[in-house]
């Protein structure tokens, strides 16, 4: 009888799966926040490679080939990765870019901070606490976990759209993400207290969303957000904020040479931390990269600062 019913199996037309969208991602972070999101039903494509800028980066044929397949790119946005922007030209895919939506809790670079905004036709632009100015807005939202939690959702109905048939594992995922960035978030937050008061430089005005977020003392940095060479004057200016005390602690970065903050720091009393790693390129890769980066951020900070 099973041989039978085994047969009359057999016979049936196979039922065609549901193809789960070919997805695209620019930085760790995202990656693994996408990762999450699909769970055990598809990988995304990471971009950028261990190691590498995420504000300068030179896509391999075989990634552009990536792009021009996928059928949506899940990414930071321009402000972050302009070599994305280019490359998604001619490509077909949908395009999710996070910072641009409503409401993604956004700010400015340090140095623009205080300036008036510019006005806005669009009411969904102007909201407080939403800066959709490009040349300002400092792209580094990941850091706010906020901002993650808010993408979790995101993600799951840009893939949802793509992919009805899985709409509710891409929802339950979603929840089960938020979860565990509110778990990850308290913990980060019970650590960082004894910090909060402790100013700090780093090589890259990278970290405002996360000391914002926490709560930790203004800081200064080396070098704007695209990390390009300072100049002689902020050198000068930075330089005597580090020898009259000002801060406990300067951490260089992973993706820069270590050389110029070093030697600022000479014959000062500062401390020099380990390197921070802003966009997580040099940690291991996949779902856990969110979490482990900014525990990881979260320590750094805590050893220097706390030791």
């Amino acid at each position: 009888m099973r041989y039978i019913i085994s047969l009359a199996l057999a016979s049936l037309p196979t039922l065609a799966l549901a193809e789960v969208p070919k997805v695209v991602t620019d930085i760790p972070p995202v990656h693994a926040l996408v990762s999450q999101v699909m769970g055990g039903l598809g990988t995304p494509v990471l971009l950028l490679e261990k190691g590498a800028d995420e504000h300068d980066f030179q896509l391999r044929p075989s990634q552009m080939q990536s792009i021009a397949d996928a059928d949506t790119v899940i990414w930071i946005g321009p402000e972050l990765t302009p070599w994305l922007d280019r490359a998604m030209t001619d490509s077909k895919a949908v395009s999710l870019a996070l910072l641009d939506d409503k409401g993604t809790e956004t700010q400015a670079y340090p140095a623009a901070r205080g300036e008036e905004e510019p006005a806005h036709d669009d009411a969904d632009t102007t909201e407080v606490g939403h800066s959709h100015a490009h040349d300002s807005t400092d792209p580094h939202a990941w850091m706010n976990p906020a901002n993650a939690a808010i993408w979790a959702d995101l993600i799951a109905a840009d893939l949802s759209a793509l992919d009805p048939e899985h709409a509710t594992t891409y929802a339950a995922n979603a929840a089960a993400t938020k979860a565990r960035i509110t778990a990850m978030d308290a913990e980060i937050t019970a650590q960082l207290i004894a910090i909060k008061d402790k100013p700090f430089v780093t090589f890259h005005a990278a970290y405002g969303y996360f000391t914002t977020h926490y709560g930790l003392a203004h800081h200064g940095s080396l070098a704007m957000g695209d990390a390009t060479t300072p100049g002689a004057a902020k050198l000068t200016e930075l330089q005597a904020e580090l020898k009259s005390g000002a801060y406990t602690c300067a951490f260089p970065e992973v993706q820069h040479d270590p050389a110029m903050l070093t030697q600022l720091m000479q014959g000062t009393a500062t401390k020099l931390g380990a390197a921070l790693d802003p966009v997580g390129s040099s940690l291991p890769f996949g779902p856990d990269a969110y979490d482990t980066l900014m525990r990881s951020i979260a320590k750094t900070l805590t050893d220097c600062l706390n030791g």
